[in-house]
Order: structure tokens, then sequence, then C-alpha cells
């Protein structure tokens, strides 16, 4: 098995605030990104665990979010390794606009 990717974008936020804004931001990134569908989203406490799809291929991982930071962690299938570094590029820039942004 392939390295998680791991992503971890610090915020001001609080885990309450994070976590409220997280919670829609899956979905609309799916939305603004063509090839990118989510399989499943769900909660259990402060982590959301998620299962998404990209040029067929499944990927799965975990988000934990806590008070300054949120954890992003993402297994990715060995086609989809190749695109490691511009996933996690497009992880921490929508993660950062999601974050700092007023909202």
């Amino acid at each position: 098995m392939a390295a998680p990717l791991v992503v971890s974008i610090p915020h001001s936020l609080g885990r309450e605030e994070a976590m409220r804004r997280l919670k829609t931001g899956l979905s609309r990134a799916a939305t603004s990104v063509p090839m990118l569908s989510v399989d499943e989203e769900r909660w259990e406490d402060n982590r959301m665990i998620f299962r998404v799809r990209a040029m067929g291929q499944a990927a799965a991982g975990h988000v934990d979010v806590a008070e300054d930071y949120v954890r992003v962690e993402v297994v990715l299938p060995w086609l989809l390794q190749r695109f490691a570094e511009a996933a996690q590029a497009m992880i921490r820039s929508r993660g950062d606009r999601l974050l700092t942004k007023k909202s």
C-alpha cells in the first residue's frame, strides 16, 4: 500500500467553525472540479471520513479538525499517485481559501 498523502492546514477559526465550513466544502469542491465525485462523506466527532473518485479511480481518506489546524490524509491509488504533488497543492489551496475567507 502506498504512503498516504498528508496536508496540514493551519487556521484560526476554532474547531466548531472550521467543521461548519468543511461540512459543505467537499461537496462544493466536487462540483467545481469536473473530474471529481464524492462517493462517501460521513462525520465521526471531529473527523470526516470520505471516499472520492477521480479519473475512474477511488481514493479514501479522512480529515481531522483541531482547534488551530486541519489535517487531511488520503491514500491515492497507484494511477493517481503520479498526480500527488498537484493534488497536495490543490488540497492546500482550497483548504486555505475555505478556512481563511470571511464567512
